[in-house]
């Protein structure tokens, strides 16, 4: 990929977990870690600007070193992905597409889970 191309894909992550700072129910996490990825890819003063943030920096080298979630993060991303499987089913047709959400959502909290905590 292009440096731009990084560039682009961090300003969206940015964006994104900028509105999921907001959004209750979509985790800010997953989009932080993308936007250092392609920051330090395509835009190192941003990769270097999220490193030195003293909130999310550390999330971030824990992340980068151990593959880690904090605690908070961890059971809140787990909270919202129950909210998210129960809120598939307020409009359940047709009915096997709430179950797929759901196995799908199982996925990524059993992948949460397994994680590390920092």
């Amino acid at each position: 990929m292009s440096s731009l191309a990084w560039k682009v894909l961090a300003a969206l992550a940015m964006l994104l977990a900028a509105l999921a700072a907001a959004l209750p129910i979509l985790p800010a996490i997953p989009f932080l870690l993308l936007a250092a990825l392609a920051a330090e890819r395509g835009w190192p003063g941003l990769g270097r600007r999220l490193a030195a943030h003293p909130v999310v920096g550390p999330l971030l080298a824990a992340w980068k070193e151990r593959r880690a979630i904090p605690r908070s993060a961890k059971l809140a991303g787990l909270a919202g992905l129950a909210f998210s499987a129960a809120l598939a089913w307020i409009w359940p047709d047709p009915v096997w597409l709430p179950i797929c959400i759901d196995f799908a959502l199982l996925g990524v909290a059993a992948w949460v889970w397994t994680r590390p905590v920092v």
